[in-house]
């Protein structure tokens, strides 16, 4: 027997790995052995074997997790991406939609499109003033008509209800600051903004507040209400979905700037601008945004014809976007560097930023909100009221008042409704762009006009509002 097969082996009790008898320190790990247990060359050879083995097995196994984990992560943010960035997995729905009852003004614009058209069924206003009501401050905000109501803001503070008929008040409700925002009534709920910072839910019969909710910042904004949701935005650079019921937050978004724009809700998407100079899109469920295209500040709010969205921005300037249309991530970035490259030779003309299908300059906007009717867009700029064919951009008439135009048109048949600072609420030939009739109030007129029933309701900065027949 050699002397290596006959040498006796001590276990260390720290590693539990085998050194020659005799040894003060462990071979492997330097510790000290102390007595320890005695094993034979053939044991401390079994022990070794076991030792290798057991350790390929573990250094397998961390090999397979690391390769399971490298593969779950490359999974989750392949996911991630597909998650947010497409609609692969969420959708917007097309049943959420801002809508309006038939025969009723119950929103901003009139509808969910904020076409800022009425049903042409009714007979059209000849310009006699049929009543007229005095709040206690001048009127920015366009009135709401439902079932015989009229709903309205003023800057005394106050959200008023009117038999449409007489004028005679049915109530009021006094809020903390001035009510610029313009009133949407849904199931029989009146939601409206005030610049005291908070969004009011009211009941429509009573008056009697549901809910509110403080944004601590001005809300001008006029709500969008759609799949029990209520949406706008607010001067703290904020667009907001509440729960419709309680008035708690589902999501927010901060954007770069004010949101004075009031959002319109298609097929599952909100569309509004910002002061910050870019024009956004978002999933109305979830708040995910799906677009954000620079421009010019937009306190305006946007119209969709089919799959068209048209806004004009405060540079001038009416666009048509894809409503369907995706920013990619780092698009812009991406863009820029491709454009500087372009500039100095190396690279070809970028394409065109997604989603945009127009681009016309049609003269200074003042906040007017465009409504379209017959692929004629019509919208206010500096003092004129314009109409644009939107098959080409080409510019059909402009009509000119006396003041800036701020109030956002409304349309029926062959007629346009505007108000100007002049003081005036006018009737303009659609075709032509030849006044019709005018009617003077006694102080600016930034409300736009709404129609329902064959009456033209609209505010004035006189304090009064005005019906006309």
């Amino acid at each position: 027997m050699s002397e290596e097969a006959s040498q006796n082996y001590i276990i260390c009790g720290f590693c539990h790995k085998p050194t020659p008898e005799g040894k003060q320190h462990c071979q492997y790990c330097w510790s000290e052995l102390g007595p320890g247990k005695k094993v034979s060359a053939e044991e401390a050879t079994a022990i070794m074997r076991n030792f290798e083995i057991r350790l390929k097995r573990r250094q397998n196994r961390r090999r397979l997790i690391n390769i399971a984990a490298a593969v779950a992560l490359v999974f989750v943010i392949i996911f991630l991406f597909i998650f947010y960035n497409t609609e692969l997995i969420v959708k917007p729905s097309p049943t959420v939609n801002s809508n309006s009852m038939a025969n009723q003004w119950s929103m901003f614009r009139h509808d969910f499109l904020h076409s800022g058209t009425a049903d042409a069924d009714a007979p059209l206003p000849q310009g006699t003033v049929q009543w007229t009501f005095a709040t206690g401050g001048a009127i920015q905000s366009s009135p709401a008509i439902v079932n015989g109501t009229v709903y309205i803001g003023s800057r005394d503070g106050k959200i008023y209800a009117l038999n449409a008929a007489t004028g005679e008040e049915q109530w009021e409700y006094q809020t903390g600051n001035w009510v610029d925002s313009s009133p949407v009534v849904v199931d029989n709920v009146v939601y409206a903004g005030s610049n005291d910072g908070n969004v009011y839910a009211l009941d429509a019969g009573t008056g009697q507040k549901i809910w509110s909710y403080n944004t601590h910042y001005a809300t001008v904004s006029s709500v969008a209400v759609a799949g029990g949701m209520v949406y706008f935005g607010s001067d703290d650079f904020r667009v907001y979905g509440l729960n419709a019921r309680t008035g708690k937050v589902r999501w927010s978004y901060k954007t770069g700037g004010q949101v004075r724009s009031s959002p319109l809700v298609a097929n599952g998407i909100l569309y509004v601008g910002s002061t910050d100079g870019y024009f956004y899109s978002f999933n109305a469920n979830s708040g995910r945004l799906r677009l954000r295209f620079p421009r010019a500040a937009i306190d305006s709010s946007p119209v969709i014809v089919g799959t068209n969205v048209y806004f004009v921005a405060t540079d001038g300037y009416l666009l048509a976007m894809d409503g369907k249309a995706r920013t990619w991530p780092g698009e812009y970035f991406v863009l820029n560097i491709w454009t500087q490259a372009a500039i100095w030779g190396f690279a070809p003309n970028p394409p065109s930023v997604t989603g945009v299908s127009l681009q016309k300059h049609v003269g200074l906007i003042n906040n007017s909100s465009p409504a379209i009717e017959n692929d004629v867009l019509f919208a206010g700029t500096t003092i004129n009221l314009v109409a644009i064919n939107l098959r080409n951009g080409s510019k059909i008439w402009s009509f000119k008042t006396g003041g800036q135009v701020i109030s956002s048109p409304a349309v029926t048949g062959n007629t346009a409704f505007i108000g100007s600072n002049d003081g005036n609420i006018y009737a303009v030939d659609a075709v032509s762009g030849k006044k019709i009739w005018a009617v003077s109030t006694g102080g600016e007129v930034g409300s736009s006009p709404s129609l329902a029933g064959g009456m033209l309701y609209v505010g004035s900065y006189d304090g009064k509002v005005y019906a006309i027949r």
